[in-house]
């Protein structure tokens, strides 16, 4: 299956500026466009509203969602709005209803539902009102094209809808997907250490003991043979005891590689999250953990992600694996807005249990405008 070469948001940002184009013809064909050309300066306004229209429009879908303040969102769409109906007022037609079209595919990513619905029909009533002033324009007949531009601003408001919508579960998708293929690596992982170890046993319990009772056995029989059959027997026995030593060790050793790779199960943890940027430092001595404390902090790991994503607003999280004399530290930092008092909820309240658990502990440190903080810490012994 071939993948698309773009993604929905793209083909909806380009369709945006192919309109704003489009609304561009009658700027160049002025001289058919009007019996009477416009006056030197109104034509100027015009370019330079289309333009900042334009430029402003740009500025807001090269990165979708849009993340900016809610301030700097409204100041945005003000913009856009008032260009669009400068252009209906200067060119005396309902070319600027065009443009509005572009904005109300643009509403539903940069403002809630309802406020953006309410913008769709405010600015719809003042294209009303801009054509009606027009010369030769009855005002019902600026009503009904009103009307006509509000259907289809609506259409174009809930294909942004769809298309936000559909990115919002594109993304928590492909979140859980990462989430899912980390955890399956921490069991595939614990499966190789619990086989290893059945293993261990097997050898130890079977192997092992056969060969001691047949150590033993030739020990007696050197008391009881002489000549060149002794010879034979002490060479038996010497190869029993040192195949005894060999199985020992590899028993020890397939019981000491009891660790797990949490650096690789928290690095596809973070393939699947778009925003905010996760930057990690794992330090290479520390991606090898214990099982259950691996399972612990990659539990942890997700929350901070989490919270990172629908509380803090975040841009950067900065994940981090510190150790100390008697544990594992790991520390995540984000540059979010952060909040004057934690409320603990379902998410913070079991990763602290997990701790506990363990014998662990979860800080937390956050203020206004200075992100959020956790420290998850568990001993290593």
């Amino acid at each position: 299956m071939s993948k698309s070469k773009h993604q929905p948001i793209e083909l909806l940002r380009y369709a945006g500026l192919f309109t704003w184009l489009c609304a561009s013809i009658p700027l160049f064909l002025m001289r058919y466009w009007y019996e009477t050309p416009l006056a030197m300066n109104q034509y100027v306004t015009w370019w330079v509203l289309h333009l900042i229209f334009g430029l402003t429009y740009w500025n807001q879908v090269r990165v979708l969602p849009v993340r900016s303040s809610l301030l700097y969102r409204l100041a945005s769409v003000s913009l856009l709005t008032a260009c669009a109906l400068g252009i209906s007022m200067l060119a005396e037609t309902s070319l600027g209803g065009i443009l509005l079209l572009i904005v109300a595919g643009l509403l539903p990513w940069m403002l809630a539902p309802v406020p953006a619905m309410s913008w769709l029909i405010g600015q719809n009533v003042l294209l009303v009102a801009v054509l009606s002033n027009i010369p030769d324009i009855a005002f019902k007949f600026a009503a009904l094209t009103g009307g006509l531009f509000l259907g289809i601003s609506l259409f174009a408001f809930m294909s942004g809808v769809v298309a936000l919508r559909q990115n919002a579960a594109r993304d928590e998708l492909r979140k859980v997907n990462s989430e899912l293929r980390a955890t399956q690596a921490l069991l595939e992982e614990n499966t190789r250490i619990a086989e290893r170890v059945r293993i261990a046993r097997e050898l130890h319990d079977l192997v092992g003991h056969h060969l001691t009772a047949l150590t033993l056995n030739l020990e007696v029989a050197t008391h009881l043979v002489e000549g060149k059959a002794l010879e034979h027997v002490q060479q038996a026995h010497s190869l029993a005891k040192l195949l005894l030593v060999d199985v020992r060790e590899v028993v020890s050793d397939m019981r000491d590689d009891d660790k797990v790779e949490l650096a690789s199960a928290l690095r596809t943890l973070v393939e699947g999250v778009p925003e905010p940027r996760i930057h990690l430092n794992l330090p290479l001595e520390l991606s090898m953990t214990d099982p259950l404390c691996a399972q612990v902090l990659l539990r942890c790991a997700q929350e901070m992600i989490t919270n990172s994503v629908r509380h803090a607003r975040a841009k950067n999280l900065w994940i981090s694996l510190v150790p100390d004399e008697n544990g594992i530290a790991m520390i995540a930092r984000d540059d979010g807005r952060g909040v004057a008092e934690v409320e603990a909820g379902n998410g913070l309240k079991g990763m602290a249990e997990r701790l506990r658990q363990l014998g662990g502990e979860l800080k937390i440190e956050t203020k206004p405008g200075a992100g959020f903080a956790l420290r998850a810490w568990v001993p290593t012994t």
